[in-house]
């Protein structure tokens, strides 16, 4: 009768650290591969990674005008707000749903090599990065015209962000890819979350809107925080201490279990895909 050796547990905590490790150094592949997905995505096309420029151009010149007549308010307020709010949004939105996917997309890769599983976050991370930078083209028109500007400090802070918001994507992200090549419901369940968190989000309406008591229910949530934490900075403002302290926060929590999760589940996510 044979009988299988539990694997001990810190050895499985060194193979998830060591993974963690040779996927951050390992910048060369994981670059590559990004890259790589945005020139596979628009091969043949004329504008390229444009079109999602284009898209976003159309959808915030058109929403703008109009819900600032809705909600009434000044549009020399309202323009830049929603501007930089739908870019941040769709940067969120982009990496948690395709984040379900990461490993189940890369299934080839992970049963021929034996490349770390964080490359294909970090591949995830890369791609959305990108398609950010491109996304911001059609941002810098309104806040130059409205004369909107960060400052100084607000660059550093927008930059100190910029690199907590992918450090919580890494971390989540392989959460996510782990869960979601586990159980295959998970991609759609977590689609209509997004949806659902996007509309109660201050994203096309402002937070200053509600009563005090809805704002105080508002500043947990977590989009709302991240989205604050690239949004502030962009419009001239420094991100409150609550947001910056709540992101922290997530990063620490994420980061726990993450290597919780990867300890006890890497050497199971070949078999899942």
């Amino acid at each position: 009768m044979s009988t299988t050796t539990p694997i001990p547990r810190s050895f499985q905590l060194n193979a998830a650290l060591s993974d963690l490790q040779q996927g951050l150094t390992s910048q060369r592949i994981w670059w590559s591969l990004g890259w790589q997905d945005i020139r596979l995505r628009y091969r043949r096309s004329q504008l390229g990674p444009f079109w999602i420029t284009l898209s976003t151009a159309i959808m915030i010149y058109s929403m703008g005008i109009l819900y600032s007549k809705l909600f009434k308010i000044d549009l020399a307020t309202y323009y830049p707000y929603l501007a930089t709010g739908i870019i941040t949004w769709t940067f969120i939105s982009s990496i948690i749903i395709e984040a379900n996917d990461a490993f189940v997309e890369n299934a080839a890769f992970i049963r021929q090599t034996c490349l770390p599983f964080s490359i294909y976050i970090l591949r995830l991370l890369t791609r959305n990065f990108i398609i950010l930078l491109h996304n911001f083209l059609p941002v810098l028109p309104i806040l130059i015209y409205f004369k909107v500007a960060p400052s100084a400090v607000g660059i550093l802070y927008f930059i100190f962000g910029l690199g907590l918001f992918l450090s919580i994507g890494y971390s989540f992200g392989l959460l996510l890819a782990m869960l979601g090549s586990r159980f295959r419901d998970m991609k759609p369940i977590v689609a209509s979350l997004v949806q659902v968190c996007f509309l109660i989000t201050p994203i096309l309406w402002q937070h200053s809107m509600l009563s005090p008591r809805l704002q105080a229910w508002t500043n947990w949530n977590p989009f709302y925080q991240l989205i604050q934490l690239l949004r502030a900075p962009l419009l001239g403002q420094i991100p409150s201490t609550l947001t910056l302290s709540y992101c922290l926060g997530l990063a620490a929590i994420g980061f726990a279990l993450m290597i919780v999760l990867l300890a006890r589940c890497r050497h199971r996510i070949a078999f899942w895909v």
